[in-house]
């Protein structure tokens, strides 16, 4: 193997992309090509990176699989940090596929996780523990270890399982340690700072307090009956309602959970529900229909009581009802929850994590615009979205195991 390659590889591997670039920054082999491409990826030049990772891919070409499945591979990873989800995975299976056959265990486990953060990124939790279920972390080198354990930690979060992803990211903090790897141990320490941060308020006898995912999860095991204005439904241990499709009704029902004990007038239901300033006898028989409606799907967990001026939320086998919202409501929260990872999304991007149109994403993305809560960057196809700027994001670009070289 030549000298030089073997060095920048090693440099690569124990996060050294400078002295791996001053290695091989001059040469235009396919190997140094490749390695190239990795070292600016860890940079953060990723455009470049990517350039020179498919003149890599094809200088190997047909004649040396391996190698060309390296490249695949990461230029996935590029793709996935760039959030092109739409990059094809039907690719990146394929050179899994071959990475295997090739006796290269470690790079085809490196696809494998970066398929299940692209299913993760998509929301595709069950897809995710599938793929992860089926690796063997055990006998991987410790940035892949690492990158198990995050990924679990990340299924767990969405999850609300706040106790599988402490102890997750406890694990990937001990096997990125062993790595060595400074970008790893970042990312790893970001995730547990993630996890401690609030992610929901809770209002409770008219008061507001914000809630770690611990404290979320609590409440799934408690007796409360919650009304849960993150999914939009109300539960109560396992026993939930789930209202999605159902706003009016849902909007109703979060007004007497934050009323609660106390009850609703009528007038400030269809105010604040129906968007009246004024009620008349038609809005009030309306909002009896809903009442009723209501009073039906919550029959498993309250009864709704009416009272001389209004509507009162009892419930049924809980002492308490509270309220769960996120921790700041805005019109289109979920896009900024996307963007709050410091990356920079294409709208395409976008449309495909919240499952709704372009075109959708693209005027609420102007309305975020609009109000300095989001800024783009380019022109036409090449224009991404990012949140305004905020410090200590790092990037979740980890490309630990470099293109080695036989």
């Amino acid at each position: 193997m030549d000298p030089l390659i073997s060095a920048a590889a090693r440099a690569l591997a124990s996060g050294s992309p400078l002295d791996a670039l001053n290695l091989v920054a001059l040469r235009d082999d396919a190997d140094a090509l490749a390695l190239r491409g990795i070292a600016l990826s860890q940079l953060g030049d990723l455009a470049r990176a990517r350039v020179l990772i498919r003149r890599a891919a094809r200088s190997f070409g047909p004649r040396n699989p391996k190698a060309r499945a390296r490249c695949i591979v990461a230029e996935a990873e590029i793709a996935l940090v760039s959030r092109d989800v739409a990059w094809p995975g039907k690719m990146l299976h394929a050179a899994r596929i071959t990475l295997q056959a090739q006796g290269d265990h470690a790079n085809a486990e490196q696809a494998r996780y970066i398929s299940a953060r692209r299913l993760l990124l998509l929301g595709r939790l069950d897809e995710a523990q599938h793929l992860l279920d089926e690796a063997q972390p055990d006998i991987a080198p410790p940035a892949l270890k690492s990158t198990h354990e995050l990924i679990a930690a990340g299924i767990a979060m969405r999850r609300g399982r706040a106790d599988m992803a402490h102890a997750a990211l406890g694990r990937a903090a001990t096997a990125a340690g062993q790595s060595g790897i400074p970008a790893l141990m970042a990312e790893v320490r970001q995730a547990q700072k993630e996890l401690d941060a609030p992610v929901a308020r809770l209002f409770l006898h008219g008061l507001e307090r914000k809630l770690r995912l611990a404290e979320v999860q609590a409440l799934h095991e408690s007796e409360m009956l919650v009304v849960d204005a993150c999914r939009n439904a109300l539960w109560r241990l396992d026993n939930t309602v789930p209202l999605a499709t159902r706003p009016v009704l849902f909007g109703l029902a979060r007004m007497l959970g934050e009323a609660w004990p106390r009850d609703v007038s009528r007038d400030a239901l269809i105010a604040k529900v129906f968007r009246m300033k004024i009620a008349d006898e038609t809005h009030r028989a309306r909002l009896r229909v809903e009442i009723g409606r209501l009073r039906k799907l919550l029959a498993p967990v309250a009864e709704i009581h009416t009272t001389p001026r209004g509507f009162l939320l009892k419930p049924l086998h809980s002492s308490e009802v509270g309220v769960l919202a996120r921790p700041h409501e805005t019109e289109h929260g979920a896009i900024l929850a996307l963007l709050a990872d410091g990356e920079s999304w294409p709208s395409s991007a976008l449309a495909l994590a919240l499952n709704v149109s372009q075109r959708s994403v693209q005027r609420a993305l102007d309305t975020l615009a609009a109000s300095g809560q989001a800024q783009s960057q380019g022109r036409g196809p090449a224009r991404r979205w990012m949140s305004s700027p905020l410090p200590g994001f790092t990037t979740s670009l980890l490309l630990s195991l470099p293109l080695a070289v036989d």
